[in-house]
Formats: C-alpha cells, structure tokens, sequence
C-alpha cells in the first residue's frame, strides 16, 4: 500500500500551495490528496497543481469533499451541493484522482423537526446522482464515517446500511482509524467493509474528541486496525490527516513526525509498498 498525506496540513505555514506539495514529496510521501474547492480554484492554481504533482511524481488520490449540503431542508440548496460535489468529480478526473470522499454531515435540530429517515433519504437520493456521474468518469466516491452522535454515518451499521442503499459500486467506504476508535468500533468490524473499501485515513486522537494528531501522540491502538484492513485484500492508499498543530512554526516536524511513525505501523504489518 502507498502513504500520502491531506495536503491541507501545510495550511499553517502561511506558503502556497506549490511549498506544501514539494515538502511532501521531500519527506517521501508517496502520494497527496488535494483540499480544495473547484468553485474557488482559479484558472492558474488549478493547472499548478496538477503541474507539480506531475513535476514530482506525487500521484493525486482523492479530493476531500464536506457536502453537508446534500442533506439540506430546501431542496433549491440540494441542488446546488449536487453541482458543487459533480464540480468535484471533473477536477478528480482532471487531476487523474482515483476518488472524491464524501463528508454527508449530520442530521439536524437533534432529529427533533425533520423526520431523520427523510434527511437519510436526501443524502442516498444524491449519492445516487453522483455516482451515475462517477461512474462516467471511471471515479469512485467514498463515505466518510464521521465520529459524531448526529452523524448519518457513525460506525460500521450505519455505512453499510448506506451503501447498501445507494446501491452502486462506485460508492464505497473511506475508512478513518481515528474515527473508528471514537465511535468504539471494534478492529474486526472492518471485515463486513472487505470489497467495499476505497481509501484509508489514519490519524490518532485522545479517545474523546476529534483530534487528528500524529500516530503515537493519543491513545489509538493502530496495529488491530491495520491488521484487519490487511486482511481486506484492499491495495489502496492510506492517507495522513493532521489538524492544527500546537507549535504552528514547527508543522514540518509534526508532519514529518506522523510520516514516520505511520511508516513504520504500516512496515510491521507488511502493508508498505
């Protein structure tokens, strides 16, 4: 399997795109996933990006989508976050990405005033959608498993009941270590995951609230997890997502920290290639 990194890690350095692209490839990532918007990308970063991962050989994977949108009250805002993810898709396809990962968000107003199986409806109605539209492009969609108590999808049941109700195979899970110890989700869950997998974020936390920290800095116990995505047959790309560090001015140890400690997780489960 090949290591990248969410590129929206570099955010705190202040530097352009270009600085945090050389620097992943400097440390040895094998590939990058891009955080951005298509709607706010311009002409020349657009083409600058897709420059400079070629220039280094950093392969674009996925394109990080939060399209909390999709399961809006007004169907006039549905709308217009299905263009918005379809936006998603082309610049994927442009960039020669193997996905979009889709975050779908939470219900709404503690599922007190609009019935949760209808919001649940709105997010299949437009995955749907997209994956019509993926499935031109020869993309998958990944569904982020969110660790919140309002998530739609917030552990192993609930994804897969989703994907079963999409019901297409360019639909598939991401599957985020973090997230899963947050929700409790036990490392053999991922068995019910094996040919439904398209892409693996890796992050530690404190074991109580989203973290997104270097592996090795919380309490996540990786080796069962990698274990069992090992034993899913899954050749894909586990991708590094870091939140703010503490020390902004020193985010390039931070990143080069979670490299290497994830390296080598990875080595002692033969899942580095």
């Amino acid at each position: 399997m090949k290591l990248g990194l969410i590129n929206s890690a570099w955010v705190q350095t202040n530097q352009p795109t270009e600085f945090g692209l050389r620097k992943t490839r400097e440390i040895g990532f094998d590939t990058v996933d891009i955080f951005t918007d298509p709607l706010d990308l311009d002409a020349r970063e657009r083409r600058l990006v897709k420059d400079t991962c070629q220039e280094l050989g950093l392969p674009i994977v996925s394109l990080p989508c939060v399209a909390v949108g999709l399961i809006d009250l007004n169907p006039s805002v549905r709308r217009f976050h299905l263009e918005r993810a379809r936006a998603f898709l082309d610049l994927a396809y442009d960039y020669r990405a193997q996905n979009v990962l889709v975050v779908i968000g939470e219900y709404i107003w503690n599922r007190e005033v609009i019935p949760p199986a209808e919001q649940w409806d709105w997010a299949v109605q437009s995955l749907v959608a997209l994956s019509a539209h993926a499935r031109e492009l020869g993309l998958k969609i990944v569904i982020e498993l969110e660790p919140f108590a309002l998530s739609l999808v917030r552990d192993i049941d609930t994804m897969i009941r989703f994907l079963d109700d999409v019901g297409s195979p360019e639909v598939q899970a991401n599957i985020d270590i973090s997230h899963l110890a947050l929700s409790q989700v036990r490392p053999k869950e991922l068995r019910r995951l094996k040919g439904r997998t398209g892409h693996v974020h890796i992050s530690d936390c404190d074991g109580k609230v989203h973290g997104d920290l270097p592996p090795g800095r919380g309490v996540v116990q990786f080796a069962p997890y990698l274990k069992e995505i090992k034993d899913l047959a899954f050749d894909g790309v586990v991708s590094i997502e870091l939140e703010y560090s503490p020390e902004p001015d020193q985010i390039e140890e931070w990143i080069t920290e979670a490299y290497h400690a994830t390296d080598r997780l990875m080595a002692e489960q033969g899942l580095r290639s």
